[in-house]
């Protein structure tokens, strides 16, 4: 059962935990109401943001070689027997939850590569207090996959496209399967998931010339197009040149359709919203290099051999799987979460310094 609950009343400004358990420093006895309470001191950092939202990478394995993804090179991936078992995945998604989490997106690599990917969600599915099950996918296996997906319990789907051309489409993602892809989208659709979330990286010489095509896109079709900044990470030869902003993409596609209306989002939002009067669907963009959004973030992974990064861009990472097989107690391992938690950053370095810092590459870190 969950050990740490907090209580507000209108007129206070924060609220205290009360019932004694593990101990957390004194500077985070105190957590903010600006969500639905109950929540878990332990997923609260020291700049009061609530973590109410994991991301788990289900396997370092891919179908697809993305160049803003995974080095030319490859990697070298983790020996099986230090990547998380179903087992645990569902013990640190248990653990989690009864924390407060109620949202969990599954990630790669690809997930839908992992032969157990059913089992896990269906299992996930049964976790109360557990809001939204969304998983992140390269759409290569997703039509095939899909009902299943739906009949175990999947609530959101995510789908990468770079490009609408499929020979550009192959060069990015070194390997065919551009109508693999579309074909999920549009099984995505016909099955009735609102939004389908539609990734595309921007990269300058590469496809920000498709901007408008994607946009278009969402005329006829309820997507969400969400254009990414081009982010660094080891070994995808990440340069400044390279990426286009988001205020560059804005003006772009201001210029072909001027009456472009912002939405309104969330708190926790990473996407800044927009949509063209009278398209079904939206479009929206990642500012993660040129306007980040650390202030809100509430996100937390867990890669798929067991490490939690508390940031995308740090480099600092803690095992939750040692501490598994070690036969730490749940309330160990909550230790162990709040330290790393508590070691969080106001905000990341920036994008000249992270382009200098080691870290994994994407595909190690999970999507």
């Amino acid at each position: 059962q969950r050990r740490w609950f907090a209580s507000a009343t209108r007129e206070e400004n924060s609220v205290e935990l009360e019932s004694p358990g593990p101990a957390v420093p004194e500077d985070r006895r105190l957590a903010f109401k600006d969500d639905v309470l109950p929540f878990s001191a332990f997923l609260t950092d020291n700049f009061g943001r609530r973590h109410n939202y994991l991301r788990i990478s289900l396997t370092e394995k891919c179908n697809l070689r993305c160049q803003y993804c995974m080095p030319e090179e490859g990697v070298k991936l983790t020996p099986r027997s230090q990547l998380l078992t179903t087992k645990e995945v569902l013990t640190l998604a248990r653990l989690f939850v009864q924390e407060g989490v109620d949202k969990i997106r599954l990630t790669g690599g690809e997930p839908l590569i992992r032969p157990d990917v059913l089992d896990i969600i269906a299992e996930m599915r049964k976790l109360e207090g557990l809001k939204t099950i969304a998983v992140t996918t390269n759409g290569m296996n997703l039509s095939r996959l899909l009902p299943g997906l739906k009949d175990a319990g999947l609530d959101l789907l995510n789908i990468s496209l770079d490009s609408l051309v499929p020979a550009k489409f192959e060069f990015i993602v070194r390997r065919k399967g551009f109508h693999k892809v579309m074909e999920g989208i549009e099984k995505a659709i016909e099955m009735g998931y609102r939004p389908v979330k539609v990734n595309c990286v921007v990269m300058r010489g590469l496809n920000e010339d498709e901007i408008l095509d994607f946009v278009s896109l969402t005329e006829t079709k309820p997507l969400d197009v969400r254009f990414i900044e081009y982010m660094p990470f080891d070994g995808n030869r990440w340069n400044f040149k390279k990426m286009v902003s988001y205020q560059e993409m804005l003006d772009r596609i201001r210029q072909q359709w001027p009456n472009l209306e912002s939405l309104p989002g969330g708190k926790a939002d990473t996407a800044k919203s927009f949509k063209v009067p009278g398209f079904q669907g939206q479009l929206g963009f990642i500012t993660s290099m040129s306007e980040n959004f650390c202030g809100s973030c509430n996100r937390l992974r867990i890669t798929a051999d067991g490490n939690l990064k508390v940031c995308l861009f740090g480099n600092s990472e803690v095992s939750l799987r040692d501490s598994l097989r070690s036969g730490a107690s749940h309330e160990e391992l909550l230790q162990v979460i709040c330290a790393a938690v508590g070691r969080k950053k106001q905000q990341h370095a920036g994008m000249f310094s992270i382009s200098q810092m080691k870290n994994r590459p994407m595909i190690l870190i999970g999507g």
